[in-house]
């Protein structure tokens, strides 16, 4: 369980968060939507402990993350490039992150197997370094090493960005797969409706920080209310 108190995040006189109080239950996928400057990269970023907080706290299973490490422990995140290292070959990268989670080069392999539909022959044995990839098969390897651990908690930040439509659709089955099969908690950010709504159980409408609608999407049911709200934006 994810739980978000009285947190609050300020640039000047620019409110960035403002949540007094927001629980996200085990195994749930939240979506977190809102036009550009609504807070949710600066959300992501107090839930990873990468942004100090003006105040308040977020707990993951009772840890609060500003206190200890140990949730790094069970949590995968990708927020943007600056989590990879980009001198490195995607092969050398996973390596690299399996050696960081305690596992031999052949348990990384096998692992990353796992992800072949998706990263679609275009990411491994290319003789690439990451940085030469295009922007979105630089998107597949960090949310490949995100996932690599089999993490309870997951939290990715707009992952259909620079993705190709077969792309984006294997990626919404990958996550909704991994949810079934781990029980996961899955936040994942995003510009497009469509994509949040048809993997998330629960989504939140982020605005100037603060979040003013929290939709159950469990019957794929949020599509109108979401569309009416943003016509109204």
């Amino acid at each position: 369980m994810i739980l978000i108190h009285d947190l609050k995040k300020t640039y000047g006189s620019k409110v960035a968060v403002d949540i007094p109080e927001y629980t996200i239950a085990e195994g749930e996928i939240l979506g977190l939507v809102g036009n550009n400057g609504a807070g949710k990269t600066t959300l992501f970023r107090l839930m990873l402990d990468l942004l100090k907080a003006d105040s308040g706290n977020v707990t993951i299973n009772d840890i609060d993350v500003s206190r200890s490490e140990s949730w790094k422990n069970f949590t995968g995140a990708y927020l943007d490039e600056s989590f990879l290292i980009d001198y490195l070959t995607p092969e050398e990268y996973f390596c690299f992150v399996g050696k960081m989670c305690g596992f031999t080069k052949a348990e990384t392999e096998e692992r990353i197997e796992a992800y072949s539909r998706f990263m679609a022959d275009e990411i491994i044995g290319q003789k690439k370094y990451i940085r030469n990839l295009s922007a979105g098969n630089r998107q597949k390897v960090g949310i490949i090493s995100a996932l690599l651990s089999r993490p309870a908690v997951v939290i990715l930040d707009e992952p259909f960005n620079f993705l190709d439509p077969s792309s984006q659709s294997s990626l919404k089955h990958l996550l909704r797969e991994y949810n079934r099969e781990t029980c996961a908690t899955i936040l994942v950010s995003s510009h497009n409706l469509t994509h949040t709504t048809d993997i998330s159980t629960r989504i939140a409408v982020l605005e100037h920080g603060v979040i003013i609608r929290d939709i159950d999407n469990t019957e794929g049911t949020a599509s109108e209310e979401l569309e009416e709200y943003f016509r109204r934006e």
